[in-house]
């Protein structure tokens, strides 16, 4: 496997790994780690690190949105134009392009349902080249970037046998 490849694997397991480990999961120097994970950052295909937080664990989440936005393009606008012009507020955590009956999937936060709605209905539906928005509420989170979410208890259902 490409020394790259295995390296981005094992920032994206666990970006906290430090150089020595990943050269002992490697088999590499840690001077060749630590030289391979400058050159990805400064290439610009690690563009940074976060932590994955379990907001209901912490007691205090935001509300959290999946809008699916339509749009349609015109001789002088594209679908980066678009996605530049919606990727800069700051409500907006992801935007995808995608395939399927919509054209973006945008990821939303913010501190209350009414802010989701104001920022939906003021700022992105009022862009000329959206043609419709429909919104998703999250309602709970079994799974994010690749991190279980798991309450930590037993299952507490009874067992049922025929």
């Amino acid at each position: 496997m490409d020394e790259r490849v295995e390296i981005l694997s094992l920032l994206r397991e666990n970006a906290r790994y430090s150089i020595a480990d990943m050269a002992r999961m490697t088999g590499l120097e840690a001077e060749a780690v630590e030289s391979v994970v400058a050159e990805l950052e400064a290439d610009g295909v690690v563009r940074g690190y976060q932590a994955v937080v379990d907001w209901s664990a912490h007691g205090d989440e935001p509300v959290q949105a999946v809008v699916e936005l339509n749009v349609t393009l015109d001789r002088e606008t594209s679908y980066r134009d678009i996605a530049d012009r919606l990727a800069q507020f700051p409500e907006t955590r992801s935007l995808r392009l995608v395939s399927g009956d919509y054209d973006f999937a945008m990821e939303v936060e913010a501190d209350t349902m009414g802010e989701v709605s104001r920022f939906v209905s003021e700022k992105v539906a009022p862009v000329p080249e959206i043609t419709q928005t429909v919104t998703h509420y999250v309602m709970e989170t079994y799974k994010d970037d690749g991190i279980v979410f798991d309450d930590g208890g037993d299952d507490d259902r009874l067992s049922v046998t025929p």
